[in-house]
This record gives structure tokens, C-alpha cells and sequence, in this order.
């Protein structure tokens, strides 16, 4: 393994527009929001997260299956971004992809020699049909069928296991040197994830590849990767060797997926668990500040908030205190929450009165979040009820913090 980068990313955004029409513009998913990394060869470089984190865009965007809408994919020293489908092409044959899904990824109506050996012809690999089956049995040979049973069977004939060292051999079999596996082993059973996950470890040692395996799973990502970057709603929320990771973790994300991992020991099965409240964020109205703070429990001001957040700290209050407590709280805030106008920047109150709501908010300070409390920058009165202000809030950005690269506010030297 050398000490340069065969793949090097740079800043890289990939934003999709939905829910556009002839009349109005879509809103923007930033699937993949300024994401930066580097792999060297030989490497297996795991992306982890949480469905929707943008794990498997940021794979496609690097194979040019997506197009980047900014930023930089360096391929040996080649830039990749804005290359036309022509340009790209040729270089398919060293950037191949394992899908996560083989029965959508395999055509019913090619058998497996037509199908393994359908890139062989694309990119002029082969010139006879004796040829391409000789190449095809030999890759799947490789990776652990028998060629003679299954050079044409038909992908419905096959089990799981089979179906997906058939995906496997089709993307090794134009001798890739980076092949990104997005999930390969998940909809598999338990029983053949094992078995697959030691094929492509011995296929990485045969041939010579380097991987970016995309998975949900962090815990099969410690016996496979070298290193490891945590993904969170489009972004990068930590980067480092797999034993950092699983062992010291910075970022309280990271620490929570950690924590999450099934414990076979029964002395640490009991152990307290800070696992992340409610639900991960709509990708299209990502939280401002750290995206992960409306989750994290050891968020604090500089971490972000919203009027969101302000009016849900006041009502899971009300869910532990007495009735007529709740009233006379809710009807300082205007009697009814449902119509005060909430947005990232204020929380308009119809009907209430500023020195009340001030008063208020000073007297249960102690019990809401501090984050929430401290984010408050003033509250007004206008014509139609009193307005909450909230202050500026500012993104973590990447730095280097004890030996990883992290974004967290909480770690000296990350915050802006």
C-alpha cells in the first residue's frame, strides 16, 4: 500500500430538486453536503449511517451513476467531476459497483453467463462468445460457483447467497481496481453474510482491490474496514481507523451507533445507553447549526436550534407537570400553540404578551434544554402578540481532533 490517494474527494455536494413543476421551483435534498476523503489503495474504506445519512448517493456520485452538483472526485490524479457519459465510460472498467439488492440488480431474462459476461462486450473485452464464457466461468469460479451448474441457469433459479456472488463476479469481471459495495451483505440471512463478507475479503487480497463498503451496520464494518467515516444527513461527522472508531469514538453520533451494537457479554448488556431520541430529520429541511442536535444529548448552545425546537422542549414540560400548571402556561403563550407561527429564526406567539412570555421563560429556564434557553436572543412585541428571537447558530466544520478527523462542536478546534 503506497502513501498516495487513489481516490481523493473534495468538498463534494450532490443536491436533487423534487417536487418541481412548470409553475414553481422543487425543494433541494442535499444528499451528499460537502463531503471530503481520501483512499489509498488496497484500502477498505467503510461509509456508515443510518438510512438517509447519503451513504449510497456519495457511492454513485463517485462511479458518475450520479451526477456531483460541486466539488471534486480525483481518480488517480484524474478529475472525474463533469466528465461526459463518453469520457466516463472507458473508465468503468476500473470503477465497478456491487449492489445492495441482487434481485433488482440481476435481468430475469439474461442467465448468468449473458449476464456476468454483458460487460465483457460493452467495453471490448472479449471478441467471441467462447471467450466471454470462458472468462465469465472463471470469475465465478472465483467466487465460489461451480461454473458448469450455473453458466445458464437464470437468476430466478438461484438462492440469495448464489444471486449475490453473481453480482459480485459481474462487477469483478472487467478486472476493476475500486469497487464500491453498497450493502452487499443485507438482504442476505444471517447465515450466508458471513461467507460472503470472507469472498470479498479473499477477492480483495487476489486481485489487488480497494473498496468503499457502504453499510448501516457498523458492527461488520470493524472486521472489514480499515478505516471508517460516519455519515450523517449528508455529512461527514467523523473519520477515522476502524480500531478509533469502534474503541474512542469523538463524535456523540458515532458514540451512540457504538452503543447501539448488540453486546454478546451479559456483564455490559445492562449498561446505561445514550442512544439518540425520535427520528432522524427530513433531508429537505435539515436542522440548522450541527444537523444532529435536535437528537443529541449532550447538544448545548453552540450546537444549533430552532423555533422547532423551542416549542417541543415547552411541551414535553407540560407532559410532566400537573394540568393546572399547563394552563397557566400555555395560556401565556397565547392559549394555543398550534396557531403561533414557528420558524427557524422566531416563534410568533398571536395574542400572548412579550413581558409575560419573558417572565416565563426566565422562571422554567432550569428545566428546558440550555441549548434552547441560551438561544433565545429576545423576545418583542408586535402588533398581533409577542416574538421570540433566536440568535445565529453556526455549522461544526472538519478538523483534525485527537488522531481523527471530526465536526462536532463539542471538540476544541472544530467550531467555526
Amino acid at each position: 500500500m503506497t502513501d498516495t490517494p487513489i481516490l481523493e474527494v473534495t468538498d463534494l455536494h450532490t443536491h436533487y430538486e423534487v417536487g418541481a413543476s412548470l409553475l414553481r421551483h422543487g425543494a433541494t435534498v442535499r444528499a451528499v453536503d460537502g463531503v471530503t476523503f481520501d483512499i489509498l489503495p488496497g484500502q477498505i474504506f467503510g461509509l456508515v449511517g443510518e438510512s438517509g445519512s447519503g451513504k449510497t448517493t456519495l457511492g454513485r456520485t463517485i462511479l458518475g451513476l450520479v451526477p456531483a452538483t460541486s466539488g471534486s472526485i480525483r481518480w488517480k490524479g484524474r478529475e472525474l467531476t463533469g466528465l461526459a457519459e463518453a469520457e466516463f465510460r472507458p473508465l468503468r472498467r476500473d470503477l465497478a459497483m456491487i449492489f445492495q439488492d441482487p434481485n433488482a440488480s440481476l435481468n430475469p431474462a439474461m442467465t448468468v453467463a449473458q449476464g456476468v459476461g454483458h460487460p465483457l462486450r460493452i467495453h471490448g473485452l472479449t471478441s467471441t462468445r467462447a471467450e466471454t464464457r470462458a472468462r465469465v466461468a472463471e470469475m465465478l469460479e472465483r467466487c465460489g460457483l461451480a461454473a458448469a451448474q450455473h453458466l445458464d441457469t437464470y437468476p430466478d433459479d438461484l438462492s440469495g447467497g448464489q444471486k449475490q456472488r453473481v453480482v459480485i463476479a459481474r462487477a469483478l469481471i472487467t478486472n476493476p481496481e475500486l469497487v464500491v459495495a453498497d450493502e452487499p451483505v443485507a438482504s442476505l440471512d444471517m447465515s450466508v453474510r458471513a461467507k460472503v463478507l470472507e469472498l470479498m475479503l479473499d477477492l480483495k487480497e487476489e486481485l489487488g482491490l480497494t473498496y468503499v463498503y457502504i453499510t448501516h451496520d457498523l458492527a461488520s464494518s470493524r472486521f472489514v474496514c480499515d478505516e471508517i467515516a460516519i455519515m450523517y444527513l449528508g455529512q461527514m461527522v467523523e473519520w477515522a481507523v476502524t480500531d478509533v472508531i469502534h474503541g474512542e469514538p469523538l463524535h456523540p453520533y458515532t458514540q451512540a451507533l457504538v452503543e447501539a451494537i448488540p453486546q454478546p457479554d451479559p456483564s455490559r448488556r445492562g449498561r446505561d445507553r445514550h442512544l439518540p431520541h425520535g427520528e432522524i430529520p427530513d433531508a429537505l429541511d435539515p436542522p440548522l447549526g450541527c444537523r444532529f442536535h435536535p437528537r443529541c444529548r449532550q447538544a448545548f448552545a453552540p450546537c444549533g436550534w430552532q423555533g422547532r425546537d423551542l416549542v417541543d422542549a415547552l411541551v414535553d414540560r407540560w407532559t410532566q407537570v400537573s394540568e393546572d400548571v399547563m394552563a397557566a402556561e400555555l395560556a401565556t403563550f397565547g392559549g394555543d400553540l398550534s396557531k403561533a407561527t414557528v420558524t427557524d429564526d422566531e416563534v410568533r406567539l398571536p395574542g400572548a404578551d412579550a413581558r409575560r412570555v419573558r417572565a416565563l421563560l426566565d422562571d422554567i429556564s432550569l428545566v428546558l434544554p440550555s441549548r434552547v434557553v441560551s438561544g433565545i436572543e429576545a423576545v418583542e412585541q408586535d402588533r398581533k402578540g409577542a416574538v421570540i428571537r433566536l440568535g445565529p447558530r453556526s455549522q461544526p466544520r472538519l478538523a483534525e481532533v485527537a488522531g481523527r478527523i471530526v465536526s462536532c462542536h463539542l471538540h476544541p478546534g472544530s467550531d467555526d
